[in-house]
């Protein structure tokens, strides 16, 4: 089965650090583009990060830009996302997401939500002030 399974997230306080996981099942991770999505309560989902086979140039939404690191390990078919310095309108649930078949994040917008095709499940991260 096709497949992207998130994990790490929970309770943190202002200033701290999470790093959640994206694992990936059924397909191969030799060409993948991988996003980071987050959804706080009643706002939009927005981009967070992408990372891609081809280029392994990382994007960041602006509001995390400094704070956040995203990386991959293709042995452990994983990407990671690196929180720091959390804020807590970084609350939010946590999604990673891939373009299948693809080795590139999406061009010109990386974190055009359409473009992604396959989700995980989401991980809630709660930042307390």
């Amino acid at each position: 089965e096709v497949q992207l399974v998130e994990s790490g997230g929970g309770l943190v306080q202002a200033g701290g650090s999470l790093r959640l996981s994206c694992r990936a099942s059924g397909f191969t991770f030799d060409d993948y583009a991988i996003g980071w999505f987050r959804q706080a309560p009643g706002k939009e989902r927005e981009g967070v990060s992408c990372i891609s086979s081809s280029d392994r140039r990382p994007y960041y939404g602006d509001s995390v830009k400094g704070r956040f690191t995203i990386s991959s390990d293709n042995a452990k078919n994983t990407v990671y996302l690196q929180m720091s310095s959390l804020k807590p309108e970084d609350t939010a649930v946590y999604y990673c997401a891939s373009v299948v078949a693809v080795s590139a994040c999406p061009t010109p917008a990386w974190a055009y939500i359409p473009a992604y095709d396959l989700w995980g499940q989401g991980t809630l991260v709660t930042v307390s002030s």
